[in-house]
């Protein structure tokens, strides 16, 4: 198929959309919420630029569908930073929903949340949800992509392995570094709602005042 998608042979663009759009949906809309106008858009985006950057895939780097999905996380992650810049994620920091704590382990083992810290609770509340999914479009697509497998789709390491390819050792790796990682995004809003949420001293008034 990756040959007929490098030549722009019609039917396997077909295929592709037909075998992959669902997917592609469904994580878009894990990581943008319920904005179906939006999901869409992103979804269309996703297609129009890969058929752009066909001639750039290469399969030695994954599979298509691999492919596809850091597409589709790179304009969420356009969606997320327009979202910031209209002062969506301060609203958000500022009214403490960081808080709401999601501490990743740091071990290399499969464990990584206990059960109160599960991102698939926390994004069941909007406000929190919110907050996750700008914290998870920030990841590079290959932690995003193996934390929303193994956390929220309920995908075992070697499920990951057969959908991603690699080995156990190598998924189990890449999961301690998406937690690690994630962690450490979140942390530093997290001391960023501290730095908010202090008291700005006030300065009497200067003598020389009229």
């Amino acid at each position: 198929m990756a040959c007929g998608l490098q030549n722009g042979d019609r039917e396997a663009w077909t295929l592709l959309y037909q075998h992959n759009s669902e997917r592609v949906w469904r994580y878009v809309a894990r990581l943008v919420g319920s904005d179906r106008s939006a999901v869409a858009d992103i979804v269309q985006e996703t297609f129009v630029a890969a058929a752009h950057s066909a001639r750039n895939y290469d399969a030695g780097r994954g599979p298509l569908a691999q492919w596809l999905l850091g597409i589709a996380h790179h304009h969420v992650a356009q969606y997320w930073a327009a979202a910031a810049r209209h002062s969506a994620l301060p609203r958000l920091i500022q009214t403490g929903l960081v808080q709401s704590r999601l501490v990743l382990a740091s071990g290399p083992g499969e464990a990584g949340l206990t059960e109160a810290d599960d991102p698939a609770r926390l994004l069941e509340q909007s406000e929190s949800a919110e907050l996750v999914r700008r914290v998870l479009s920030e990841l590079p697509s290959e932690a995003a992509l193996v934390l929303c497998g193994k956390y929220l789709d309920d995908l075992s390491v070697e499920d990951l392995v057969a959908r991603d390819g690699g080995t156990v050792e190598s998924v189990r790796s890449r999961l301690a570094r998406a937690r690690r990682d994630f962690r450490e995004r979140y942390e530093r809003l997290a001391r960023w709602d501290e730095v908010a949420a202090e008291p700005k001293p006030r300065h009497p008034p200067s003598e020389d005042a009229s």
